[in-house]
């Protein structure tokens, strides 16, 4: 456990292995982390020593930022200082859940984030099996938690953070413990987890448990669940900060429908009907277009504000401009709570300092409970659940059905 908490200690047995973590510091005042921060460059992610729950983790864009967070920073000491990694950009983050009798380990499954690096692994959607995650990292991943977990010596359960940045496989962070989605991974691969572990704990051996991999023929979406609703001031943008109180699962043959089951169970149910989509991008990468292309096959009529529209025509995609909210009636916050749209996505900027116009799109959103989404990932997703609930509503299964057919 020490080892895995102790960032020095884990890094050097990491390099021991081979296996890759992102470039990091440790800094215990302003002049320290901006030597650090030269050294590694920025974007950085920073974060107190010894923190559950992401508490106090933020994304740092350059010195000023930096600096204001390191003024705010309380009980900084050379025995607890401030942890600075580089932050992966662009990045898909998975985890693994391990079981191991201190000499052999199973892995009954991988699991990817929908959500990508940056957003705290219990506020992320996550899919088991992978969905876009290719043989070769599938692989590494598998080799490096097999690797951590001998070398930890871990017996009973471990949970495994990565992050794939351009073909690389980083580990972020080993948890020698039971992790959240233990009871997700026992439902979606029929293996009784906490079971096992406990009789690994107790003495027993893997051999003796004749766990056995099978193919999984379905899909099983983790979603959080989100408190927004009953905090109306708070801007509801996912970061490395955990903000979710909770969590369900659904579970279909296709990815689409799992994903769109999630949601549903989540309190956030996606329209199925074609109506107005409200559009709203902070930062405008090409993916974006594409993204919202999908929403307009499915008969969504597009809106935004001037800029958004603009640049979107510049990519082949046509929109409506609506009013931003100081530039006249009616606006963006007036065709929410109007209910003139039936879906929002508003993709903030990842700085802090520049999210206040958006802040209140968001908030109203959640007030009026028109969906919304944040991150073009969780969109992309979303285009692929609302065509599946089209295509097919599924039918009810039980979790015995959906066992049978592991092979």
């Amino acid at each position: 456990i020490d080892i895995a908490e102790d960032r020095d200690l884990f890094r050097m047995r990491m390099e021991r292995l081979g296996i890759p973590m992102p470039e990091s510091g440790m800094a215990v005042d302003f002049a320290e982390a901006v030597k650090v921060a030269n050294r590694v460059g920025y974007p950085l992610m920073i974060r107190p020593s010894f923190v559950l729950g992401g508490r106090g983790m933020e994304v740092i864009y350059d010195e000023q930022m930096l600096r204001e967070y390191v003024d705010k920073a309380v009980g900084v000491t050379p025995e607890r200082p401030l942890l600075l990694d580089r932050f992966l950009q662009n990045a898909l983050e998975c985890e693994a859940d391990a079981l191991s009798d201190g000499k052999n380990v199973f892995i009954p499954a991988v699991m990817e984030h929908i959500e990508l690096a940056g957003v705290h692994s219990g506020d992320s959607a996550c899919v088991i099996p992978p969905v876009s995650i290719d043989d070769a990292h599938l692989d590494t991943i598998l080799d490096y938690t097999r690797k951590i977990a001998q070398e930890l010596h871990v017996v009973g359960l471990m949970n495994m953070q990565y992050a794939i940045e351009d073909g690389k496989v980083y580990v972020l962070e080993a948890n020698p413990r039971a992790s959240r989605t233990v009871p997700l991974v026992s439902k979606v691969c029929n293996i009784q987890m906490a079971q096992a572990a406990t009789r690994l704990m107790l003495g027993g051996t893997l051999a003796s448990l004749k766990l056995k991999h099978g193919s999984i023929p379905h899909f099983g979406v983790k979603e959080a669940v989100f408190p927004f609703s009953k905090f109306p001031e708070v801007d509801p943008v996912l970061g490395p900060e955990m903000r979710s109180t909770g969590e369900v699962l659904g579970m279909a043959s296709t990815f689409g429908l799992a994903y769109y089951k999630s949601q549903e169970a989540a309190d956030a149910s996606l329209p199925t009907r074609p109506g107005r989509m409200l559009v709203s991008l902070s930062e405008k990468p090409d993916s974006a277009a594409h993204v919202v292309r999908e929403f307009q096959k499915l008969g969504f009529t597009i809106v935004g504000t001037e800029g958004t529209i603009a640049w979107l025509a510049a990519h082949g995609v046509e929109g409506a401009v609506v009013h931003k909210i100081n530039e006249g009636r009616p606006n963006v916050i007036d065709m929410i709570v109007n209910r003139e749209v039936a879906l929002v996505l508003n993709t903030p900027s990842g700085r802090r300092d520049s999210r206040a116009d958006d802040a209140s799109i968001r908030q109203a959103a959640i007030k009026y409970k028109v969906p919304y989404l944040t991150t073009l990932a969780a969109a992309t997703a979303a285009a692929q659940g609302i065509r599946a609930a089209r295509d097919t509503q599924g039918a009810v299964r039980s979790l015995q059905e959906y066992h049978a057919d592991i092979k």
